[in-house]
């Protein structure tokens, strides 16, 4: 939505108070703040969001840090239904002029807008320890099938993939690679690993 507001003034006037147009809602802070009407609610991230949405949520968190307390406060907010989702409540006018916090915010979307990704070694970082939690996962049934597997199979085994079958470790869902047990058992194999006697 804000990409389509042009310039931090539009989206300022668009926004400002935006919580008091939401149905079935009750903002517990508005009680707390003289100018709760000029605030408005952005969320970043839920209980079901993706890699993607972790990882921007956390480099516009280290975005947000100095502005936290003043014109910026850390959202929580829980519903039977969905579970939860966080964000945060930006002071968008102090005294007539858009604040530091809420430009901050909108030049963070607008980069959302060209780019999907703020940070691509956090973003790559997280899609590669998921796709390792993901392969032991997915192992479960197999590792019982091999002796004394190193410690470090998970790692070994996520490169032969890379070298060999690198669509089996892709990220087709935002959750990390997820690799068939066919392809973990050529690739059990491709490294050497010896199975049990009798399997």
């Amino acid at each position: 939505m804000i990409a389509t507001l042009g310039t931090v003034e539009e989206a300022a006037k668009e926004l400002v108070g935006n919580w008091m147009s939401f149905g079935d809602f009750s903002w517990d802070r508005s009680n707390e703040l003289e100018d709760a009407d000029q605030y408005c609610l952005v969320y970043t991230h839920n209980r079901d969001s993706g890699l993607l949405d972790q990882s921007n949520a956390e480099a516009i968190a280290e975005a947000m840090k100095p502005f936290l307390d003043r014109d910026v406060f850390e959202e929580h907010h829980t519903h039977w239904a969905v579970g939860w989702i966080d964000g945060y409540a930006i002071r968008v006018y102090h005294r007539r002029k858009i604040t530091r916090g809420f430009r901050t915010w909108f030049d963070l979307q607008q980069r959302l807008a060209d780019y999907p990704v703020l940070d691509e070694d956090d973003y790559s970082s997280r899609v590669f320890e998921a796709t390792l939690a993901n392969i032991d996962d997915a192992a479960w049934r197999l590792k019982r099938e091999y002796d004394d597997l190193p410690k470090d199979w998970a790692f070994q085994t996520y490169r032969w993939l890379s070298d060999h079958e690198s669509s089996e470790i892709e990220d087709q869902d935002d959750r990390g690679g997820y690799p068939s047990e066919e392809a973990l058992r050529r690739a059990f194999d491709g490294l050497g690993y010896k199975r049990t006697e009798g399997e």
